[in-house]
């Protein structure tokens, strides 16, 4: 097998609690042409001085303001090289083996834009996690929902899906993406700042005609909500004002008509 090179990148914004509890894992991985890179959104804590200081194999990318999720990692992105990247939230504990899974995926086939894996909940690692589970996808009404959680009811993980599908929208807790499609299609739209801004690029994926896919062979842990709590009403704001904007810009014209 070869081994393409992957760029996990962290997107942190006061992160340090995190990146304390959670690097060393991400360091553990097996994969053997890896970069690890956490572009610090213009934290107001001591992020930076303590990566300095205590994970010197981390490449730092400092963006001089806070651009919110969705422009963060554009600007970030732009300065990385890589056949793949991972958007992996701060707050994510890995596996060893998480990546071979997912580049094997990927590199079996080349319509796959994106991947995720299966994302259990760090507090609770036999159930699911909110904020993916086992892969996106979209109702009728453009409403998200992924296997393993519904509303608030989240599965625990007897292995129901442990089977390799399609799936509407990858995770941005975790999403393993080619490099070279996710500047052609745009990146994240920057107008969403955060939430629902890798379901609306995902869709984007999904009408170039590629595909997007859900690899059980994968695990990690989500904690969840690490910059917003679910609840507060900015992220409720966002979910739903970013839901309707990716309606408008991905659905074909005349149905959008026909929905106002």
């Amino acid at each position: 097998m070869s081994y393409p090179a992957v760029a996990v990148v962290i997107l942190s914004w006061n992160g340090k609690k995190f990146l304390e509890q959670f690097l060393p894992s991400l360091l553990k991985t097996t994969y053997t042409n890896t970069t690890f890179h956490v572009a610090d959104n213009h934290s107001t804590d001591d992020s930076v001085e303590f990566l300095r200081k205590n994970f010197p194999s981390v490449n730092i990318i400092q963006i001089e303001k806070n651009y919110g999720f969705a422009k963060g990692y554009n600007v970030a992105l732009k300065q990385v090289e890589a056949d793949y990247y991972v958007l992996l939230n701060q707050d994510v504990e890995v596996t060893p083996d998480w990546i071979e899974p997912l580049a094997a995926l990927m590199e079996k086939d080349k319509n796959i834009a994106a991947c995720q894996p299966k994302l259990r909940a760090f507090h609770d690692k036999s159930s699911f996690e909110y904020a993916g589970a086992a892969g996106g996808f979209l109702d009728k009404h453009g409403y998200a929902f992924c296997r393993g959680r519904f509303f608030d009811t989240i599965e625990k993980d007897t292995g129901q899906y442990d089977t390799e599908i399609e799936i509407a929208w990858a995770s941005g807790a975790c999403l393993f993406i080619r490099s070279r499609l996710y500047h052609q299609l745009g990146g994240l739209d920057a107008d969403f700042f955060a939430h629902f801004e890798e379901i609306d690029l995902c869709w984007r994926i999904k009408n170039a005609r590629y595909s997007i896919k859900y690899c059980p062979a994968s695990i990690v842990y989500h904690v969840g909500g690490g910059s917003l709590q679910h609840g507060n009403p900015k992220k409720t704001f966002l979910n739903y004002r970013n839901n309707l904007t990716a309606m408008v810009k991905n659905l074909p014209s005349d149905v959008v008509l026909a929905r106002t």
